[in-house]
């Protein structure tokens, strides 16, 4: 089947990311080491209730803050905990040349204040989506199936003729087995290699 829509995950695929920019940064608000910061922060339930919509980023700060023994206010926070993403402009390129061709869908595991941040950031890139899903709103984080039967509402195609970009080779193989094809991205030149032998046209540029 031809392909019909392509399919991108956010994080390490469109935009670089390091949460340790944010333990620097919201360190200077506690008395606790780092790496039990970044445990609270990101290794704990609070992080995946939040990602996966299950409380509101309200909930979240205050009990981040509270967990995190965090003297900084809601503002501070958010600012820290946002200020993580740099452009890759190896897919933020190959992105407007798609979408003339297929229809564009973001598929995402984030956060709200996250989402509300990178939307901003890079609006330009994502103007050229026409949806884009994300775990807090799909109620379900990928791998799980629910995260890609959600998304699969906003490819107006069969799972055979949708191609999936994701760095994480559980999620692309999580994505098979929904019915999607599945590239593996790697920073190394080598994605317009993968999506051709995927079946999707970019071009000889």
């Amino acid at each position: 089947m031809p392909i019909k829509t392509v399919i991108f995950d956010f994080g390490n695929v469109i935009a670089f990311f390091d949460h340790g920019r944010a333990v620097a940064r919201l360190a200077d608000y506690t008395d606790m080491d780092p790496v039990e910061l970044a445990l609270v922060l990101y290794g704990s339930a609070i992080e995946d209730d939040y990602e996966r919509g299950a409380i509101n980023t309200a909930e979240y700060i205050r009990e981040a803050k509270l967990n995190g023994r965090l003297t900084c206010t809601d503002e501070q926070f958010v600012a820290a905990f946002v200020d993580i993403f740099w452009q890759n402009d190896e897919v933020c390129s190959l992105i407007p040349l798609l979408k003339p061709k297929y229809r564009v869908v973001l598929a995402s595991n984030t956060t709200q204040a996250h989402f509300d941040a990178y939307t901003r950031q890079f609006a330009n890139v994502l103007a050229h989506f026409d949806e884009l899903g994300t775990s807090f709103k799909s109620r379900a984080r990928k791998p799980e199936p629910a995260f890609f039967a959600d998304v699969h509402r906003h490819a107006q195609a069969d799972p055979g003729e949708c191609v999936f970009v994701d760095d994480l080779p559980t999620n692309v193989e999580a994505a098979e087995k929904f019915g999607w094809k599945g590239v593996v991205y790697r920073a190394d030149g080598t994605l317009r290699d993968k999506l051709r032998a995927a079946g999707v046209d970019v071009g000889t540029t």
